[in-house]
């Protein structure tokens, strides 16, 4: 509990850092209102424009690899994210007894392949686990490119 607290307190941190930097800057501080369904998920997808080398995907034995160096991992105990989603970014890759990633956070493939498109190419991955999700991504976003440009 108190790894969590001091998670919480540091970003906190960061935003107070962030906000003034911006002011001295003179930029505008835009954001949803917290209770707008909108606010985490934008959340999560600026982390993941930020993060998206630091990917892991769930496996079907339900352990992670990372997606592009293949280290089988798990999600550190101390870790907010308690369920079993099935792609997260993380910010440490710590070696103990067991690979373990630490202050992570969920992600969407959906978002990787529209994010990083350059960093997801599939020539890059071997047949199966991570390349299977990605090519799935793939075909979602070029179909609905495709629905925009019939709209326009």
């Amino acid at each position: 509990m108190k790894q969590k607290l001091r998670s919480i307190l540091s970003a906190l941190n960061v935003r107070r850092q962030l906000s003034g930097i911006m002011a001295n800057l003179d930029i505008t501080l835009v954001g949803n209102d917290i209770k707008s369904s909108s606010y985490y998920p934008n959340i999560r997808l600026a982390l993941t424009a930020g993060m998206f080398m630091q990917v892991a995907f769930k496996q079907s034995t339900g352990k992670y690899l990372t997606a592009k160096d293949s280290q089988q991992v798990e999600i550190h105990p101390s870790s907010v994210v308690i369920s079993k989603p099935d792609w997260v970014l993380f910010e440490e890759f710590a070696l103990t007894t067991k690979n373990f990633i630490r202050t992570v956070s969920v992600t969407q493939v959906d978002w990787l392949v529209e994010i990083a498109p350059h960093y997801f190419d599939l020539e890059n991955f071997s047949k199966g686990g991570a390349k299977d999700a990605l090519e799935i991504a793939y075909r979602k976003l070029v179909s609905a490119r495709r629905a925009d440009r019939r709209i326009r």
